[in-house]
């Protein structure tokens, strides 16, 4: 399976969200992008899960997904032979 994205880190910093991804790091105001995280205890925000594909990150402890392509306002074309849905 490729992977879409390596998630290196995901940390907290007050109601920041700060990600690398692909080499590259990324910060996120809670406040516009998840309102569960932002509301999240530090044990609720530091229990998470990436996708065995890269494509985004689960928070099961609060029912939270983030895609990785959202978060970053990118978008990735369909294999070929597949249409976009």
């Amino acid at each position: 399976m490729d992977r879409l994205h390596n998630v290196e880190s995901v940390e907290f910093k007050d109601d920041m969200m700060i990600i690398e991804i692909d080499g590259k790091a990324y910060k996120f105001d809670l406040a516009n992008y998840s309102k569960k995280l932002l509301n999240a205890s530090k044990t609720e925000r530091g229990k998470y899960e990436i996708s065995p594909s890269g494509y985004g990150i689960h928070w099961p402890m609060i029912d939270e997904d983030l895609s990785i392509d959202g978060l970053i306002g990118i978008k990735h074309s369909a294999p070929s032979g597949k249409k976009a849905s």
